[in-house]
């Protein structure tokens, strides 16, 4: 089976969140099952120089935006193995960051074009065209709009991937009918109308064949109206093609056994475990204490994440005898409750307000418990590399999380982690109570970190049901 990814991030070239994670890691899990995956992504300029010098140009033709025509080059590399193709044009991809201009719909509403027009030159002939997220969302769209008179076209199958489906490429009507160069018998209820506007997102929910998205319970969740974010109406009356599978996680990357960004490398040792959270107490001006629970976080610090949860009993729970780690950014008002927290408690809050990957890697090590009260969370993917960590999470059921965190019974004994239903701070502060009780009694906690040992979500088993829609997808 060929199938090709278009996507607008990818590790190890660009990233910006989750995305990048996933087409970085997925392809090369799929890959290894006997699938051909190759993957179209933007050339930015945020690609590294060495990366970019690489890149070997395969044609240059021109695409169209509405009426005008735009250049486009195609350039391929070859990457750890895995086949890469590059959209280049400097106008829209040469500056800096890949998101937040004025004139995103238009830079994303070529390369969906161009994606579509990149396969002829392609000596590579896709099954199933995977796209992921709004920014490739129109791919289905312009497929069938556009290029239905090309036969061997025709044949192809799409796959459409919601990662987040609150960010949904929405703009104006007249925008998006101008870029697409369509005329109004595309936009209504059962087109790409939305509100009076125009949705991407939309797009590839109604003209993409089959619909997946990160985790079963996110699945079932965006068919409400609570999580559908106006699009739970088309969900649901397309449920039969929407399947929820539960991303991977690359466990190479997320090693504690090789991981060179923490203090003393382990696998299931809960005292060399300890080593690291002396190590980050000793670095970063806690008191060194390998006794104490430690609570790790690192987030956006946005709403979403159940930051006004954490807002309401942090005081509270920083009553208790914790050490509290955090690393991120984000809204003003959550940088500053952690930046005063620290400045009020320097003995309990060690506050890191900005990201850097090893940073992160050494409070997943350092810490007991990991936190994530997430008020909707599509998959998820701190509370996977916390397994792989031994660190035990406290997260709300809700999404990915549902899916992958197994609640503490403590009749049983049995549970990789702490979980509450209710959005609601104090069932929060409740359940990390929960936790620091089960913590203080050793011989619970061993076996409670001995479960989670046990987990695995690398990739090679989330590739698994992706290989199987494929097959369905190209059988029909």
């Amino acid at each position: 089976m060929n199938v090709l990814f278009a996507a607008s991030e990818a590790v190890p070239f660009v990233k910006s969140g989750g995305l990048a994670d996933v087409i970085g890691s997925l392809p090369r899990a799929l890959q290894a099952s006997g699938v051909d995956v190759r993957i179209v992504l933007p050339k930015y300029e945020e690609i590294p120089a060495n990366i970019r010098d690489q890149m070997v140009t395969v044609k240059e033709f021109s695409v169209y935006v509405g009426w005008r025509q735009q250049y486009c080059g195609l350039q391929e590399l070859v990457h750890d193995g895995i086949h890469y193709y590059f959209i280049d044009n400097e106008y829209y991809f040469k500056r800096q960051g890949i998101y937040g201009y004025g004139d995103d719909a238009e830079r994303f509403v070529f390369f969906s074009r161009a994606v579509c027009e990149a396969i002829q030159h392609m000596e590579f002939q896709p099954d199933v065209i995977h796209c992921h997220d709004w920014q490739t969302g129109l791919v289905p769209f312009i497929l069938k709009a556009h290029y239905h008179h090309i036969e061997s076209y025709r044949s192809f199958k799409t796959v459409f991937t919601i990662h987040n489906l609150k960010y949904q490429g929405r703009f104006s009507r007249e925008l998006l009918q101008d870029l697409l160069g369509v005329g109004d018998s595309y936009f209504h209820k059962e087109g790409l109308e939305f509100y009076g506007d125009g949705s991407c997102m939309k797009g590839a929910l109604v003209y993409s064949d089959l619909i997946t998205t990160v985790s079963e319970t996110y699945a079932e969740e965006i068919k409400t109206p609570y999580y559908g974010e106006g699009l739970d109406g088309i969900l649901r009356a397309r449920s039969g093609d929407l399947i929820g599978i539960v991303n991977g996680l690359d466990n190479d990357f997320y090693d504690p056994m090789k991981d060179p960004a923490i203090a003393v490398n382990y696998r299931n040792s809960l005292s060399k475990k300890r080593l690291n959270k002396t190590a980050f107490q000793e670095e970063f001006g806690l008191p060194v204490r390998p006794e104490i629970p430690v609570i790790g976080l690192v987030s956006r610090l946005v709403e979403q994440k159940g930051l006004d949860l954490i807002e309401h009993i942090l005081h509270e729970l920083l009553q208790e005898d914790i050490q509290f780690l955090l690393l991120g950014t984000g809204e003003w008002k959550y940088e500053q409750l952690f930046k005063d927290a620290a400045g009020r408690y320097p003995n309990k809050v060690s506050a890191h307000i900005r990201f850097q990957e090893s940073l992160a890697h050494k409070i997943y090590a350092a810490s007991d418990l990991f936190l994530m009260p997430s008020q909707f969370e599509p998959c998820g993917l701190g509370q996977l590399i916390a397994f792989r960590y031994r660190t035990v999470p406290v997260v709300r059921e809700t999404g990915g999380l549902k899916d992958t965190v197994i609640p503490y019974n403590e009749f049983t004994g049995e549970g990789t982690g702490f979980s509450f239903a209710n959005y609601n701070a104090h069932e929060l502060l409740f359940t990390l109570k929960q936790a620091l009780a089960v913590y203080a009694e050793p011989e619970k906690w061993g076996k409670l970190v001995g479960t989670i040992t046990k987990t695995d979500f690398g990739w090679g088993q989330a590739a698994k049901p992706y290989k199987q829609l494929y097959s369905r997808l190209v059988q029909q």
